[in-house]
């Protein structure tokens, strides 16, 4: 063979080696953004769906047909929890929640819905879709519950710091991919069959050998004359799986402050856990039930019967038993601040109409004036 003919035999060869599909793609794309507001919102939900939402008239709980679909059975599909859940979970990450009231007085959620905005009159809704069925009429502001969260919708706002986050998190998912990966060169000396189904068979060897090196942990491969396979060694520096963990931790951490939970009660933290769960009740768990409270009482009550005093009031579920409280409920009962009705409806108990006691101020001798103790002393002495 002449020298231009030994080139021209290893160009073929090298244009049939760059056919071969050596290098493959692993990664795995990992939806860290979904992740961190599934878990906000979700934590959010579960505290709200405990809540007790009653109309009070007169300082009296009444339960009608409101206090069963607000607390029980909203419609024949749901039952209370899982449809706040649901109301909680459109109303952050759709930034809007539409409930309406069938002709049974049953209270559903709106899958999709158009709004169109007026400036002096009552907005309205159409082509209002709950899952395969869309209503023809038009729904009033006024005969609906409307709830908006604010004025951005959560999912939009979280892509810019997505955008960083999750550019970072690729990257290091790629690094880590990398760690133990073998690794390998193929040299082929000649080449018989160039055919494709001759390609096709090498490459299926190739594939066969790599699988028994990463899946058993003895693997045997037969010396082939030709044929020869070399294994690099990887010494690239390697992220370790701490390193993952810290980037969805942060943009966790990033969700949360948005939404006004506390990083470590998000984290599972056990010290000082009393002081982030009263941030949490107080800066994220009653500014939702404010709205939801707020919008009860517009559209479920009559303007003059709220002035009258008929409100809907809510009762969220409480990080603290009776028990924990008895020393400062005793105090407040002994001191005259309070009477025990009064604070039965603090600790979330109804009143008790029937015993004229609890309606009563009451005070101790430990709260009387100094005088007044002194002459008490003065007549016991005397006696």
């Amino acid at each position: 063979m002449g020298f231009l003919d030994l080139i021209k035999s290893r160009n073929k060869e090298l244009d049939f080696m760059y056919d071969f599909d050596l290098i493959q793609d692993t990664s795995k794309k990992i939806h860290m953004k979904q992740l961190a507001i599934q878990t906000c919102i979700n934590m959010i939900g579960r505290t709200i769906s405990q809540s007790e939402f009653y109309v009070k008239k007169d300082k009296k709980i009444v339960k009608d047909e409101m206090y069963y679909r607000l607390n029980v059975r909203p419609n024949l599909n749901m039952s209370a929890s899982q449809f706040w859940q649901t109301v909680v979970h459109k109303l952050i990450y759709d930034n809007e929640c539409l409930i309406i009231q069938s002709d049974t007085e049953d209270l559903l959620i709106a899958d999709s819905f158009t709004r169109v905005e007026y400036a002096l009159v009552n907005d309205s809704f159409k082509d209002v879709t709950i899952k395969d069925y869309t209503f023809s009429r038009t729904f009033q502001m006024g005969d609906v519950i409307y709830l908006e969260y604010s004025n951005k919708k959560l999912s939009t706002m979280l892509d810019g710091l997505y955008a960083d986050y999750g550019e970072l998190f690729g990257r290091i998912i790629e690094f880590q991919n990398r760690k133990n990966q073998i690794r390998g060169l193929v040299d082929v000396e000649a080449i018989t069959d160039k055919s494709e189904k001759g390609q096709e068979k090498l490459q299926n060897y190739i594939n066969k050998i790599y699988k028994a090196f990463s899946g058993k942990s003895v693997a045997i491969v037969p010396q082939q004359k030709g044929f020869k396979l070399e294994e690099m060694k990887n010494t690239t520096q390697l992220q370790s799986v701490d390193e993952v963990a810290k980037v969805i931790d942060g943009f966790l951490d990033q969700v949360a402050k948005v939404l006004g939970i506390p990083i470590a009660l998000l984290h599972g933290d056990m010290a000082d856990v009393e002081k982030p769960t009263r941030n949490y009740m107080t800066f994220c768990i009653d500014p939702f039930l404010k709205k939801i409270r707020d919008e009860l009482n517009a559209k479920m009550i009559d303007k003059k019967e709220f002035l009258a005093g008929k409100k809907v009031e809510t009762k969220r579920v409480s990080y603290s038993n009776i028990f924990d409280v008895a020393a400062a409920v005793d105090k407040l009962r002994s001191s005259g601040v309070a009477n025990g009705n009064e604070l039965r409806e603090e600790l979330g108990l109804e009143r008790v109409e029937d015993d004229p006691m609890l309606d009563k101020y009451v005070i101790t001798k430990n709260y009387q004036e100094s005088s007044e103790a002194l002459k008490g002393g003065e007549n016991k002495d005397e006696a």
